[in-house]
């Protein structure tokens, strides 16, 4: 079985972020979602390989292979081209709220956003809520 190769360590995420991101507005992003999941979750951020920031963790075990291993609740990436937000777990309720959030476009697992004036923040921290309490349920 492989190892998951994207995990929590202790480098400082205020840190990572001045020295990773480009842009004051996507430093200006960055910020202002630390504090949005942090508050929300009650968690507070850690890094999680070498450009996530995570909130929380849980773990888990696939059902379909012997894969398992700890991942974040909700966490986010401020990548070059678009933030990557990892609010998503792809229920019908969160279905229904995507359509309110705003511009974005859907990922795999997860949403990218250019910038956080693109899209609604109320929706923004329904979608966290909701994936953190389905991920709870779920992961205990």
């Amino acid at each position: 079985m492989a190892e998951l190769k994207t995990k929590v360590h202790d480098q400082d995420v205020f840190e990572f972020i001045n020295e990773y991101v480009t842009t004051d507005q996507k430093k200006k992003d960055s910020v202002e979602l630390i504090h949005l999941m942090q508050e929300l979750t009650g968690c507070p951020p850690k890094m999680w390989g070498e450009s996530m920031i995570g909130f929380g963790s849980y773990h888990y075990k696939s059902e379909r292979s012997r894969q398992e291993g700890d991942w974040f609740l909700v966490g986010f990436s401020p990548r070059k081209a678009a933030i990557s937000l990892y609010v998503y777990q792809g229920t019908e309720t969160q279905d229904d709220l995507l359509k309110e959030l705003g511009k974005f476009t859907l990922g795999k697992s997860c949403l990218y956003v250019k910038k956080l004036s693109d899209i609604k923040l109320d929706v923004l921290s329904q979608l966290i809520e909701s994936t953190v309490e389905s991920l709870q349920q779920k992961f205990g």
